[in-house]
């Protein structure tokens, strides 16, 4: 049988959210038969003003992905920083793109997560989620929450964790601070929860509308 591709797509500016892809990444390649592969969203932004902003370069081992390639997997999981409670512009100029997967409901069916990076509690660390349910309503995607799944995790008060019941996440603080141990366990078992839903649910090619 072939294998379960999930494809991991995140947009990360300074780093924070290519670390918690990446532990997504490493816990959906724990289910037996699923083959995660790590995605960039192509930047917009000038090199210019990336200087400017002190962004540093982006990771040299991880392809751009343009959006008729999101056919080819069988499920997602979709990570960004928010900007002002929502996707940055770069993630909306994608999903801009996807008009005729959009047409063709060449996604429908297929189990979709989100991860994010907002910089403090109020950056967005619920809305950033229920912002993008909407992308993934109208190609008809899976929506695939957390939960209190991750058991414990979800209830510490000790320490300031990101993510919530609508995905894993982290906070960036002034841009200082890094993921956590507690939020990348909840990154790795998010990518493992998320991937052996899309194992179960891999689509077989749907019937076409009625007419």
């Amino acid at each position: 049988m072939a294998a379960t591709k999930v494809y991991i797509v995140y947009y990360s500016l300074y780093g924070h959210v290519e670390i918690v892809a990446r532990e997504v990444q490493r816990g959906a390649n724990t289910v037996h038969g699923v083959e995660a592969t790590l995605w960039q969203i192509p930047e917009t932004l000038p090199d210019r003003v990336l200087e400017k902003m002190k962004a540093p370069p982006k990771a040299n081992d991880v392809g751009e992905i343009k959006p008729e390639q999101l056919s080819e997997a069988d499920g997602f999981l979709f990570g960004f920083p928010s900007r002002f409670g929502m996707m940055p512009a770069q993630f909306l100029a994608f999903f801009d793109a996807t008009d005729e997967l959009w047409a063709s409901q060449a996604l429908a069916g297929k189990p979709a997560g989100i991860f994010w990076s907002t910089g403090f509690h109020g950056g967005g660390q619920e809305n950033s989620a229920l912002t993008t349910i909407t992308k993934l309503a109208h190609h008809g995607m899976i929506y695939v929450p957390l939960g209190y799944t991750f058991g414990k995790g979800m209830f510490e008060m000790n320490e300031v964790k990101g993510g919530s019941s609508y995905g894993a996440g982290t906070y960036a603080g002034d841009g200082s601070r890094q993921p956590t141990e507690l939020e990348l366990q909840q990154a790795f078992y998010q990518g493992k929860y998320v991937a052996e839903i899309v194992k179960k649910l891999k689509v077989l090619p749907h019937p076409p509308a009625p007419a």
